[in-house]
């Protein structure tokens, strides 16, 4: 209704694929009351009004399924037709218009700059994105298998000693505590794990953590390489491994220096390549055009091994935890009906249930999950660390930026959502990232 002088007569050109569909997001980013879009793929005569993005009022967003091949496209804003000099544009019979190119294969084509509000820990970084297909690439280029095996030479040559900090304190309890007592500390200590010392082997024997017990946990020494440190860790499947030294040849009375943690040899990682990640363009690419993660079947088909568990905030703490255990995850993305992010459920959430001890008088068949979050919202669950532990991104997102927030201590996993809606799209981990380096 806002072209109708304009004929049908120029259709997209050059179209290829078959019927295939690739869901594009188009982008208006300078304001307006109201935006609508259309184009040659909607024959000049369909339009569809854009929708604003939380938290960037001058950002408006659609998406619109296009076939593969060359498109035209207008904005239509507050009553006038534009195009956006920021984005690929050129001269034709319906004066200047936007250009877009998309391949038989799904190419990625970087966001244009676009001025956002600032924004929490809890909030997702809404820097705008445009002609983003939903699938990712299924082949690496060889020149990122070279970056894979720079970073993997550096976690190789470099030790444990360079995770020590400066300043800082470690938790450690007593093989003989008993377990619920040592729960109990955990809690208190609003930590999730603990190294486990037996005073009469004078070692560190294993690990208490919020979900399991492990026993006979091998230690790391200062000299051990970040990449032998990085597979303790995976291998183990705990958060943390005890970086041990003794000065006796029979390794006795060994010194606790550190709680090695894949975030740290991470934050090692990021300090490292800092002044040169321009020559490794892995780090450059965004994370949907990588092999990492867990993505819903829709947009990470190629990635995927297993669908990405979710759950409904009414769902019960029984099913929650079931999930975590059956789909070996330790984290489940809580959404509302619309599959919006509302919050996380942790591993570490557990611990709440030591909270006037909980767990002895609940059932967890009839608790739900937003009832047990509630649990763990007090002086030792402020709103920064819940913040932490749910932090959002964005597909278009660097793999260099995923990485630097995820070194962040207590920051372990990225959901991925959609801008705007905070539509749950994937889930990028701290064993995601180093599975992928690693091979």
């Amino acid at each position: 209704m806002f072209a109708s002088g304009m004929d049908s007569a120029r259709e997209t050109g050059g179209m290829a694929g078959g019927g295939v569909l690739i869901p594009v997001t188009f982008t208006w980013p300078h304001g307006g009351k109201t935006v609508h879009l259309t184009g040659s793929f909607g024959r000049w005569c369909e339009t569809m009004q854009m929708s604003q993005l939380e938290g960037c009022p001058n950002v408006f967003q659609v998406v619109w399924s296009l076939p593969p091949g060359y498109h035209q496209y207008k904005f239509f804003v507050d009553g006038e037709w534009q195009h956006d000099e920021q984005q690929p544009f050129a001269t034709s019979e319906y004066g200047i218009v936007n250009t877009l190119v998309l391949a038989t294969e799904p190419t990625y084509i970087p966001p244009s700059p676009v001025t956002s509000t600032s924004t929490s820990n809890m909030e997702v970084d809404n820097n705008a994105f445009r002609h983003m297909p939903n699938q990712p690439i299924s082949s690496i280029p060889e020149d990122i298998h070279a970056s894979q095996n720079r970073i993997s030479l550096f976690l190789s040559t470099h030790t444990a000693y360079e995770l020590l900090p400066e300043s800082g304190k470690v938790v450690a309890l007593d093989v003989d505590l008993p377990v619920k007592q040592a729960f109990h500390i955990l809690y208190e200590q609003g930590i999730p794990i603990a190294p486990l010392w037996e005073f009469s082997k004078g070692q560190f024997v294993g690990v208490l953590s919020a979900l399991d017990f492990i026993l006979i946990l091998r230690e790391v020494r200062p000299y051990d390489n970040l990449k032998d440190v990085a597979l303790k860790i995976l291998q183990n499947g705990v958060a943390t491994v005890p970086v041990i030294h003794s000065s006796s040849e029979d390794g006795s009375f060994p010194q606790l220096l550190h709680l090695a943690s894949l975030s740290g040899v991470l934050k090692c990682l990021c300090r490292y390549f800092k002044h040169s990640s321009g020559s490794l363009r892995i780090l450059q690419l965004p994370i949907c055009a990588i092999p990492i993660g867990t993505w819903v079947p829709s947009i990470g088909e190629l990635n995927n091994h297993r669908p990405l568990a979710m759950l409904r905030h009414s769902a019960t703490l029984s099913s929650a935890l079931n999930l975590l255990v059956e789909a070996e995850v330790s984290s489940v993305p809580i959404v509302d009906d619309n599959d919006s992010l509302l919050d996380i459920y942790c591993r570490s959430d557990i611990t709440a249930l030591a909270k006037d001890r909980a767990y002895t008088h609940i059932n967890l068949s009839q608790m739900t999950i937003q009832e047990a979050l509630q649990l763990g919202q007090d002086s030792h669950s402020s709103y920064e660390m819940r913040s932490q532990r749910c932090q959002m991104c964005l597909r278009t997102d660097s793999l260099l930026k995923v990485i630097e927030r995820l070194a962040n201590p207590g920051v372990r996993r990225l959901v991925v959502v959609e801008a705007g809606s905070k539509r749950v799209e994937g889930i990028i981990t701290l064993s995601d990232i180093f599975r992928f380096f690693l091979g």
